[in-house]
Order: structure tokens, then sequence, then C-alpha cells
């Protein structure tokens, strides 16, 4: 049996218009897209009524931390891509800062067989670059490229060693696989739990400098230039790395990069005092640097909108600003957030949006995904736009409620999310038999 999903409104991104349209859903593919004005028969098959409603593909997040092995009171596979699917994403790549790291054949076979046992939607492994994280030896680049990963990173450190990562990205190179990194210098942010400015030093705290981001993106990208790899920068944070990878890209480099919404819409201005759920690494930095990762993203220097979903037990959280961990959960709230924030606002089209949560994750690591085409994989997400809600941690299915967005009013609310045409998600009775 097949889904039928009609009255559904279809972004058309070679026009930015939205177009009513009737989609067949039948062994996991698209297989008819009809005119909205065409009279069908449902027939025997299931039936999603979605009139006045955005049929999206579905949403790509390309940075997640699963919490899974190893920090299960976190966050699990179930919990987590549970989350992603009530935040309308239908594949995400997971981060391997587990324990153990993501580092092995053995590990990357338990993820992704614990994501097809327990998963809600597709999960694509990270490799770590080095063993157990730890910047001494690379891992096995070949070994873990057969397992399933995607690309390699040490995500929740910088590699510190330059010689380790370009060894690291040559390697990468030979099997066409991307490095992505986690750009910090750890010499400027020992026990600094803020960004360097006003909050920190009205609390008396140790600051995080911009230049801490900086110095790894533009060592980076010279190795990238010398060995031809692809690079991909992490949450984007800081003006000076806007500034390097603009260049980069200008002279031809093989570079990407992403920011999050927390970049996109707080600054250090906005925090409200010493609660952890405000800590985040990279941390919101100044009303200056969220200007520039704006207009990276709108003028292509950034190329992609990712969560960095971290999530973090309240107990942890409560330890205070500088003993709690980093990191909030993001995957149910990205979408909302953004499009009432640059959507409604009129500073970006709806199109625009939806393009950087799918077709431009997709185009930069080469997935079959992003796309309402016939013969592409059913990754479906309807959406309401109209309805508007306030976030509240304590709807969310994540194990982490570790949130700054506690009361925000939001519009643009995920209702169905369908993977590879599998209802995962769906927050009413919008579905009929």
């Amino acid at each position: 049996m097949g889904i039928w999903i009609i009255d559904g409104l279809v972004m058309q991104h070679s026009n930015n218009e939205m177009r009513k349209q009737h989609l067949f859903i039948e062994d996991g593919k698209i297989t008819k897209i009809l005119d909205g004005n065409e009279n069908i028969d449902t027939g025997d098959h299931q039936v999603i009524h979605a009139e006045g409603k955005l049929v999206s593909a579905g949403f790509i997040d390309m940075h997640v931390h699963l919490r899974d092995p190893g920090f299960l009171h976190k966050e699990t596979i179930q919990s987590g891509t549970l989350s992603a699917a009530k935040g309308g994403f239908t594949t995400v790549a997971c981060m391997p800062n587990t324990r153990p790291v993501i580092g092995d054949v053995e590990t990357v076979n338990y993820v992704l067989n614990k994501a097809k046992e327990e998963g809600a939607v597709r999960v694509l492994p990270y490799g770590s670059i080095t063993v157990n994280e730890l910047g001494r030896e690379l891992t096995d680049f070949e070994a873990l490229a057969e397992a399933g990963v995607i690309g390699f990173t040490d995500d929740g450190v910088g590699v510190q060693n330059a010689q380790m990562m370009k060894h690291a990205m040559a390697r990468a190179k030979k099997i066409n696989k991307p490095i992505i990194a986690h750009c910090e210098d750890d010499s400027l942010v020992k026990g600094a739990p803020v960004t360097e400015g006003q909050f920190a030093t009205k609390h008396n705290l140790k600051g995080i400098p911009n230049e801490s981001e900086a110095i790894h993106v533009g060592r980076d990208i010279l190795l990238a230039e010398a060995t031809g790899a692809h690079y991909h920068v992490c949450h984007v944070s800081t003006k000076q790395s806007v500034r390097l990878i603009r260049q980069a890209k200008q002279l031809g480099i093989n570079v990407t990069a992403e920011v999050c919404p927390h970049h996109l819409l707080l600054s250090e201005q906005d925090i409200p005092g010493l609660d952890a759920n405000w800590k985040m690494n990279p941390p919101l930095r100044s009303q200056e640097d969220v200007k520039a990762m704006i207009e990276a993203i709108e003028d292509g220097t950034i190329d992609m909108i990712v969560t960095d979903h971290a999530p973090h037990s309240k107990e942890e959280k409560e330890q205070g600003m500088e003993l709690a961990p980093f990191g909030i959960v993001g995957l149910e709230t990205a979408f909302p957030l953004l499009y009432t924030a640059f959507v409604k606002s009129g500073r970006w089209s709806l199109s625009f949006l939806l393009e950087k949560m799918t077709i431009a994750p997709a185009k930069v690591f080469e997935l079959p995904y992003g796309h309402i085409q016939v013969g592409s994989e059913a990754d479906i997400t309807i959406i309401d736009l109209e309805e508007q809600k306030q976030i509240h941690p304590a709807q969310f299915v994540s194990k982490g409620s570790n949130t700054p967005f506690t009361g925000w009013n939001c519009n643009g609310w995920p209702i169905v999310t369908i993977v590879a045409g599998n209802i995962v998600w769906s927050s009413s009775t919008t579905n009929k038999e």
C-alpha cells in the first residue's frame, strides 16, 4: 500500500513559488507528482490531507550528537532520532565523540545497526580523525570508510598538531572523503566557558577569544589547499573565520562551512545570567559576529545550516556556567526559530531557508536526498506554517531540555515526517486511512 499526500504546497526552487500538488509514495520512492487541480483516485492507499500545508523535502542535519554509545543518560539513538523526526529532519550525521569513540569498525557497526533497529530517521556516522580523539595517531581511514562513515572529524576538540591534520587531509583525499573540523586552539581557551567580551568581564569569567577558532580555520585552509582535500568547517561563529572562508572560496580552495541557528539568532548580550543553558561551544559571540554569520549564509560563504544538537542531563547543566558541559539541543526547534526570525520577517525567502536545510547539505556531502522529484527517496516533511506556539522543553522528545529558547513564540512547526516512505512522526490527526 502506498501513501498519497494530497493538496500540499510544494516549493518550486526554480522560481521560489509554491504550487499545490499531489504526491504519491510507493516502495520508499516518490513515484508520482500531479498538479493540485487534478482529480485523483486514492484507492485503498493511505491518504495524508495536506491542504494549506508546506510539503518539503526532509531536512538534513550534518551535525548532531546522539551520545550513543556511552552517554545514554544524555541521549540515545532512539530518542535522538525521534527528536530529529519531530523537528522535520529525515537524515542526520552523528559526531564520533562518544564512548567508545566512533573510531573503529566495531563501533561504526554498532551505530549503524542500532540506528537500523531503533532509529526513526537515517543516521550517517562520522569517524574520528585520531584514535580516541586524542590527536596522537590517525585512525584507519580506509577501514572506517568501508564500514560506512561519511567523513572524518574530531568534533568536540580541535586537532592541535598541524602535521597530523595535514596527514589526515592527504589520507581523506585519497579515499574521497571530507575532513570536518572543530576549529579551536586549546592554548587560548582552557577553562573559559563563554566568549571573550562584555559578559565575561561582567561576571569575572575567562573568555574564549575569536582568534581561537579563526587560527585553526586559517591553518586548515592552507592545508586543504596543499592537499586538495575537501575541508568542511564546523559551527562557524566568528567574523574572522568568515573572512578566511570567503577568501578561500574566492581562491578556489575546496572549503565548505556550516552555521547553527543559535549563532544566527543570539549574541553574548542576550545571555541573561549564569544559566548554563546558554553555554555552548563555540560560545555566543558579539552582535558584530552574528551580523557576519547572517551575511555569510546569505552570500554563500557559509553553505548550510546545522543544529549541533548536543543534549545533556538537567543535573549536568545545573552545575553552573563554569562547570557545566558545553552544548544545547536544537533538532526540534531549528526550523520554527529560523522561519519565524528570517522568513516571517521578510529577510529571507522560504525557498532560501529550505535550500540551506535540504539541497545545500545534500550537495556538499554528495547525498541522494534533499529533493522532491519523481524517483527520489520519499523523505518528506509536512509543515504547518501558520501554527504558532511557544517552545517548552518539557514537550521535547529528546532526553535533553538544555535550550536558551524557552518561551519563544514561533511559527512553522513540522506535523508529519516521512523517511523512505515510512511515517516516522505525526503530531496530529492529519493522517487518514
